[in-house]
């Protein structure tokens, strides 16, 4: 195929993902099977063509497009292969916005339980990639506690071979990043001690992605039912978020701890080829999981943190949609009392195709499921510090489904806006606007929920407020401030932690930093402070949703938050 014929071919394809009509279908496979059988010159090409088949598997026309698509997606990594041969630039799948096509390799920095992870999930398919690696200090420091006499040359050479030391050890030369990964895991120490030892170090793996599942080309679940589009993708400017979110409640299916592992493996592939990392994604609770199949194909699961990793006061819940089992997109709620901040999170390949609906959904089940009226968006999603969200013009993405912005500031700018879009329909917000409109947050409000209340709030303030007490009567000792505080609670509630499990203890010692800031706790009526209790031991109990309903019934103890985060 002449490269102009296949550079029209694919413009073809990639406009016909969205149009959707009695004939479209034939059309697509039309160009599916002239372009299945074409030579890729340049990664360029191939990869739009890899996009564009990703789209329509996950937003087929028939049965027969599906089909195409997932048999070309199946021997995707031989083009890849092919290209390579030839001598091609490998470096242009490298890009995250394009990372993860099988046959290609990649290269990362992970934490110790995703590095862990993957190398049994590859496994000789990982290796330490030494020609971008020179340990220094921090191998010497931690090195010494599974390589005997390191000592002897780390603390006093300058020219000490990590390599050498490391393959000794290990019995055999090579870039297997086993042995090292796993005398981390062997340590006797806490989980959360093996990570931040291991994470020290910064050991770049780098993984051959053939033609795993893993890839993002093949990464695609089984399905009871697929939903075929023979009619036009639903926009934006026709989701009406309050009659979404005042539909009647998503059913929930529970997992089970089995089936929840295999959902926990799917995001940390969906993730791990895409070059991010979310703290829910990588230490997600298998035995939380929970399914909601809300139409159109669309599946969205959500899950907790483990009892021992979860935040000290907010609640958290991560998830990920499947779209006719192909993953489009990971979430976030963090929320205590009502309010909640939600992040949302479209790969790069499905953001054409019905993101506002999708959005919506994913509210509905963030709320039903929390029980949260107050939804905030936090300046990254919108563009603070994220050029990628300023470029696809996210604060506006929000705008439009009805978030405010909760700076007086900030809402009479996006009024000035708005103004001149009225006047213009061509007008485009500059670039130097939209990071303006990104420096806060973004609310929306369900019916009964006040207005305003959380504006201004953040629990960053009361982590610095906790901080700045330390500092000032406790000389910055940290040890003394917990003891302080744990003591001083206990005695103003009645209750003695001592008793209870390590994980509810813990949860006092955290909880009482924040309570011995409220200068009225020992006015509270006997009953509020018993609620008090009952939500400080649910917080590491199984079900971390119980938490937070819990806190949605302290009227006063919501107060008190509100005003130390404010």
């Amino acid at each position: 195929m002449f490269a102009n014929t296949l550079i029209r071919r694919l413009a073809d394809l990639e406009a016909a993902r969205y149009r959707f009509g009695p004939n479209e279908a034939a059309q697509v496979l039309k160009l599916l099977n002239a372009l299945d059988t074409a030579r890729f010159p340049d990664p360029s090409s191939l990869i739009r063509f890899h996009e564009a088949l990703m789209f329509l598997r996950a937003f087929p026309h028939s049965p027969a497009v599906l089909r195409k698509t997932g048999s070309v997606l199946n021997k995707f990594w031989k083009k890849v292969d092919d290209l390579r041969k030839s001598g091609a630039d490998m470096d242009a799948f490298d890009p995250l916005e394009v990372s993860g096509i099988a046959g290609t390799h990649m290269e990362d920095t992970l934490s110790f339980d995703v590095a862990n992870w993957l190398i049994r999930r590859l496994p000789g398919k990982v290796e330490i990639a030494w020609d971008h690696y020179d340990p220094g200090r921090e191998l010497g420091t931690t090195g010494p506690r599974f390589l005997p006499l390191l000592e002897d040359d780390a603390y006093v050479e300058a020219d000490t071979p990590w390599r050498r030391w490391l393959e000794a050890a290990a019995g055999k030369k090579g870039s297997d990043p086993r042995w090292l990964v796993q005398r981390f895991a062997d340590l006797p120490l806490a989980p959360m001690q093996k990570a931040e030892l291991y994470e020290s170090l910064r050991v770049p793996l780098r993984w051959n992605l053939g033609n795993s599942t893993v890839a993002r080309t093949r990464n695609c679940k089984p399905v009871r039912s697929v939903f075929y589009h023979d009619g036009p993708l639903i926009n934006r400017n026709e989701v009406s978020l309050a009659h979404e979110l005042a539909k009647r409640p998503p059913m929930f299916t529970k997992l089970s701890r089995q089936q929840g592992e295999g959902v926990i493996d799917t995001i940390r592939e969906v993730m791990l080829v895409r070059y991010r990392e979310l703290y829910g994604t990588t230490l997600g609770d298998p035995s939380s999981v929970v399914r909601a199949d809300v139409g159109r194909g669309l599946s969205i699961y959500l899950w907790n943190l483990p009892p021992e990793r979860r935040l000290p006061l907010r609640a958290y819940v991560a998830g990920l949609t499947l779209k006719n089992g192909v993953p489009i997109n990971y979430i976030e709620a963090i929320a205590l009392c009502e309010w909640m901040e939600v992040g949302f999170n479209t790969f790069y390949t499905f953001r054409g195709g019905e993101a506002g609906w999708i959005y919506a959904q994913v509210l509905r089940c963030f709320c039903h499921l929390m029980g949260t009226t107050c939804v905030s968006v936090y300046p990254y999603q919108l563009g603070h510090d994220n050029d990628e969200a300023i470029e696809s013009g996210a604060f506006w993405f929000y705008r439009k489904l009805g978030f405010r912005p909760s700076r007086p500031d900030l809402q009479r700018l996006v009024e000035r806006e708005e103004q001149k879009i009225a006047v213009d329909r061509t007008y485009r917000t500059p670039p130097r606007t939209l990071k303006r409109l990104a420096a806060g947050h973004v609310f929306y409000e369900l019916p009964g929920s006040e207005v305003g209340a959380w504006d201004a709030f953040s629990t960053r303030n009361i982590g610095l407020r906790v901080n700045r007490h330390m500092a000032r009567l406790f000389g910055g000792d940290s040890d003394r401030i917990r003891k302080d505080s744990v003591r001083a609670i206990a005695r103003i509630l009645g209750v003695n932690p001592s008793s209870w499990t390590d994980l509810q203890q813990t949860s006092f010692e955290k909880f009482a930093l924040v309570l011995a800031l409220v200068p009225d706790l020992s006015a509270w009526k006997r009953e509020e402070k018993d609620a008090l209790v009952e939500i400080i031991r649910s917080k590491p109990k199984p079900d971390e949703m119980r938490y937070l309903h819990l806190t949605q019934q302290h009227d006063r103890l919501r107060k008190s938050l509100q005003k130390l985060g404010s």
